[in-house]
């Protein structure tokens, strides 16, 4: 009711301002003033009537995976990351690695970050899909332009509002050497785990915590969350055209192309794109996931 209010008192404030205009009062510059500050408002509300699901409330787990490319895509898998870093620390999110395996030559092979905040799956569920560069590589000898893919999975981390019913039997669990920063104590144990869900196939690794056993509890919640999203595919019909549209990591099937030298970053699926190449991949991604939540509400 205050988003509301508030849209009502601007717009009641914007129609004083018209009226004393009339009567030869006040001036246009503050009338165009009071306008633009009524649309943004507005269009803000719009927005954020988007994000009406039950599931578009929680966080998130955002996975980033290497596709073709070879060290250039591990490169752009790791600019990914620090993209989706830099947007949730201007977000005030809290972000934690859960998960990561490092690219032979650089970057990474894959990721999975926990960013925890307030409808942070809602506003990132548009990220899932290929993301493609097209570059100068400076990877390649001739300085030749390449292109590389990444795919970006992002799954809504279910937390005590969601119940997601796992039975023990159906579990298969493994441990292993930690392979991420932590220090001699994480890498001489087998804090490490990988759990792999029988009946769906779906395999979680954590690594996290220093401690197997909160390994254990975080890769269970990591797996709810998986099983919880996999039920909203098969109730959402376009979750699922989502899901069948962002599996081939390679030509075809991007939803976004980074175009660095010719500076312009395309969203193929709104048509919406900017020149402003450094500051997308500084974070600043808030068009964009207004953009496809403008159009999937639309569609």
């Amino acid at each position: 009711m205050s988003s509301y209010q508030e849209v009502a008192q601007v717009v009641d404030d914007l129609d004083v301002l018209f009226e004393f205009l009339k009567e030869g009062e006040g001036t246009e510059e503050e009338v165009d003033q009071k306008y633009a500050e009524a649309l943004a408002v507005v269009d803000e509300l719009e927005f954020r009537s988007t994000l009406n699901r039950q599931e578009d409330e929680l966080s998130a787990i955002l996975e980033i995976n290497s596709g073709a490319g070879g060290t250039e895509a591990c490169d752009w898998s790791e600019m990914l990351m620090r993209m989706y870093l830099m947007w949730a620390e201007k977000k005030g999110y809290k972000v934690s690695e859960l998960n990561r395996q490092d690219g032979d030559v650089a970057g990474i092979r894959s990721v999975s970050l926990e960013i925890d905040g307030d409808f942070v799956y809602g506003l990132l569920k548009g990220e899932n899909g290929v993301h493609r560069l097209v570059r100068v590589s400076p990877f390649n000898a001739q300085g030749k332009r390449m292109t590389s893919f990444s795919s970006v999975f992002v799954h809504p981390m279910v937390d005590d509002r969601i119940e997601v019913e796992v039975n023990p039997a159906d579990l298969d669990w493994d441990t292993f050497r930690s392979s991420g920063a932590g220090g001699q104590h994480v890498n001489k144990t087998e804090s490490a785990v990988r759990v792999r869900h029988l009946p769906t196939g779906i395999v979680v690794e954590c690594q996290q915590e220093r401690s197997q056993h909160m390994n254990r509890d975080k890769a269970i919640q990591m797996l709810k969350s998986k099983l919880y999203e996999l039920e909203l595919q098969k109730q959402l019909e376009e979750k699922s055209k989502v899901e069948a549209g962002k599996m081939k990591n390679e030509w075809g099937s991007q939803i976004r192309s980074y175009v660095l030298d010719d500076r312009r970053v395309k969203d193929h699926r709104t048509g919406y794109q900017t020149s402003q190449t450094e500051a997308v991949l500084d974070g600043e991604l808030d068009a964009f996931i207004k953009s496809f939540l403008m159009y999937r509400e639309i569609e």
